[in-house]
């Protein structure tokens, strides 16, 4: 496959586990010098989600993930293409990064980045390296020219899917402060970490999605998160949101039409939370403050 190619650095600190908060700095992948790897892209996607910069192509949103890991497959830490190292996690064990990851519609640069998860599925996948519900599965986002606190704001209203796809997680102690994403001053549960979406300079960190159980998985919540950050960004309705989303997240429930569709149901129910602080019974169980 032509344009840009995805290598490892052969550092050696990328290729072992170092201890908390010691892992190796991410290198950004979100720019290309080949047309071949925008081509083909609706206009309307590129204007949203491509910037042109001199001869370079740039993804305006960018993505990393965080693997949380009870172990890790024997011979399986290494330096990966996708992971810019891995190191100690006080929570579940231990714990891999990505690099910072171009955000894409779908065409060949998204499927390259595609190839790197599968690459990297002796960690990702819990076939070989296992995972338990103390493990967590955190995303970071971010968007050109946009603070945290703005894109926390822009996404904020289409961030009810992601409440209700990890529902489970909302009482959790690592992540259930600041449940509506409001501001400081709006904000009546604020914690300066054990946010549910927390702000860190300019980019926006997920806390709530559940660990990684599978390569398909990663590539399921990388398409959910492009759909959100991108109908955030250029005005899209939240019901046009949630049927683009329709598909993949019958895909995530391993094409079970009817979990889909009560996961959309509970996304409007948890919206109306967000922006109005209303609790419909259905989502009541949910939610702890």
């Amino acid at each position: 496959m032509s344009g840009v190619i995805y290598t490892t650095t052969g550092q050696r600190d990328r290729a072992v586990v170092q201890s908390y908060h010691h892992k190796p700095a991410p290198l950004f992948l979100n720019k290309t010098k080949y047309s071949v790897d925008v081509a083909g892209l609706k206009k309307a996607d590129q204007r949203t989600a491509i910037k042109i910069e001199g001869a370079d192509y740039e993804a305006k949103f960018t993505i990393g993930f965080e693997v949380e890991k009870n172990q890790l497959h024997r011979g399986a830490v290494r330096e990966y293409e996708l992971f810019c190292g891995f190191e100690r996690d006080g929570s579940c064990g231990y714990e891999a990064v990505t690099h910072v990851l171009p955000l894409l519609p779908s065409g060949q640069w998204r499927t390259k980045v595609y190839d790197m998860m599968h690459k990297a599925e002796k960690i990702i996948d819990d076939r070989y390296s296992p995972s338990d519900r103390r493990c967590g599965g955190h995303i970071t986002i971010a968007v050109d020219g946009m603070s945290g606190d703005a894109l926390r704001e822009a996404v904020r209203k289409n961030s009810g899917i992601i409440y209700a796809l990890f529902r489970n997680r909302l009482k959790n102690n690592y992540c259930s402060y600041n449940n509506r994403m409001q501001s400081y001053n709006e904000c009546n549960n604020w914690h300066s970490k054990y946010q549910l979406a927390l702000v860190k300079g300019s980019c926006l960190e997920f806390r709530v999605p559940s660990r990684f159980e599978s390569v398909k998985q990663m590539m399921r919540r990388y398409e959910l998160f492009y759909e959100v950050v991108n109908a955030s960004v250029s005005g899209t309705s939240h019901e046009a949101l949630l049927k683009k989303l329709k598909p993949v997240i019958v895909s995530m429930y391993n094409g079970d039409v009817a979990k889909a569709e009560e996961v959309l149901k509970l996304a409007k129910l948890f919206r109306t939370y967000i922006l109005k602080g209303e609790v419909h019974q259905d989502i009541l169980p949910f939610l702890s403050r």
